[in-house]
């Protein structure tokens, strides 16, 4: 594994970048922010290549592209394929639920992760979009916890500035001993309140003079969902101009290939609980449901005599997807794997206590949402 820190060197692909372009600059402005665009701005301690292919997303990635007059023109040369082909590469196995590691060569790599992000602004489906972005956030969650891991206290403390406190204002602190990392409570709670498991609440943590406790794996999942939001939010304000040719040829090939499987389906929920109908078309726009959500709908569909491959594949939307994961999760709560034990269906007074329940006048006497279908008939 290459050292966290290498040194900057902004001439290694000058073999790929003669002049700079406006629409790239714009490009670049777009998703890095002004901030890529002014050296001032950065810290002291710059980052080498390699740790800008694992962390493309970070401003100094953006200024190390425009201090190489990378151009967007520059997509359109023969040996820009590679790129092209990685970036399309990177596209499918995140859009799959994997995670694109490739770490070969880290001057494509910076450029791949921009032209995958035109790649999936191309495709404009918002499934793929959340799919991406989830991917990418997984990908800098499995870096950020190696480096972390092996990284002596001043990489670590040059990690925490340009990531956690640069992107999320988040604080990070090693202990007092050094083998555990801490935030303080109100930063905790801001982010743990979208975990569900029970060892996230508060009153499982170690916290001690104002401050939360926790091991790097921890501290890492902690800001993977922000991570997620931050490159969703920029892909989806960024502009494109006319696409390269030898883009929108990959990317139309892209579209055409997830679409038949990736693409916003309309589900038949008219006959279906509140809750269900919620959980359904959460789902069916690409976004997460809390793991709880899934189990009650995954029960009541198990309840109504729904197969389980039709069922599995109600959750192929999901940003975090994975059939065989799912399957075994519905074969377990079906009583199929596992204790054998067939899972209920939730009662409506625990969906509400979970802030689940979209109850309406139909609701009125039904104590589970079972119930509701029967009723209607």
């Amino acid at each position: 594994m290459p050292p966290a820190m290498e040194t900057w060197n902004p001439t290694l692909i000058p073999m790929l970048a003669s002049r700079a372009n406006a629409y790239f600059n714009l490009l670049q402005w777009h998703f890095y922010g002004s901030s890529a665009m002014d050296s001032s701005n950065l810290s002291s301690i710059r980052m080498g290549t390699g740790d800008l292919a694992k962390y493309p997303f970070l401003n100094e990635a953006g200024e190390y592209l425009r201090e190489s007059g990378f151009g967007w023109e520059e997509l359109e040369r023969p040996d820009m394929k590679d790129v092209i082909d990685r970036a399309a590469e990177r596209v499918e196995i995140e859009v799959s639920g994997n995670i694109y590691d490739k770490l070969d060569r880290y001057e494509i790599e910076i450029l791949t992760f921009l032209v995958s992000l035109i790649m999936v602004k191309s495709i404009g489906m918002e499934s793929v979009l959340r799919k991406f972005t989830l991917a990418e956030a997984r990908r800098a969650e499995k870096f950020l916890t190696e480096d972390l891991k092996r990284q002596n206290e001043m990489q670590k403390r040059s990690l925490f500035a340009k990531i956690f406190d640069d992107l999320f204002k988040l604080k990070i602190e090693i202990s007092e001993d050094g083998r555990l990392l801490k935030v303080k409570v109100p930063d905790y709670l801001a982010r743990s309140s979208h975990f569900h498991e029970q060892e996230w609440k508060l009153i499982n943590r170690l916290v001690h003079n104002g401050y939360v406790y926790l091991d790097v794996d921890e501290t890492v999942r902690l800001v993977r969902n922000e991570l997620s939001v931050l490159i969703y939010e920029k892909i989806r304000m960024m502009t494109l101009p006319t696409l390269p040719q030898a883009i929108k040829v990959k990317a139309d090939g892209l579209r055409s290939k997830l679409a038949p499987r990736y693409e916003y389906r309309v589900t038949a929920v008219t006959e279906y609980p509140p809750c269900v109908k919620h959980a359904l078309e959460v789902m069916g726009r690409g976004e997460n449901l809390p793991h709880s959500a899934r189990v009650m709908l995954a029960t009541y569909m198990l309840a109504i005599r729904k197969p389980v491959d039709e069922i599995v594949m109600m959750y192929e939307n999901a940003p975090d997807f994975n059939e065989k994961i799912t399957r075994y999760q519905v074969e377990h709560l079906a009583g199929m794997k596992g204790s054998r034990t067939k899972y209920s269906v939730p009662s409506c007074d625990k969906l509400r206590n979970e802030n689940l329940c979209f109850a309406t006048a139909e609701c009125d006497g039904i104590i589970n949402p079972i119930q509701f279908g029967r009723k209607r008939k």
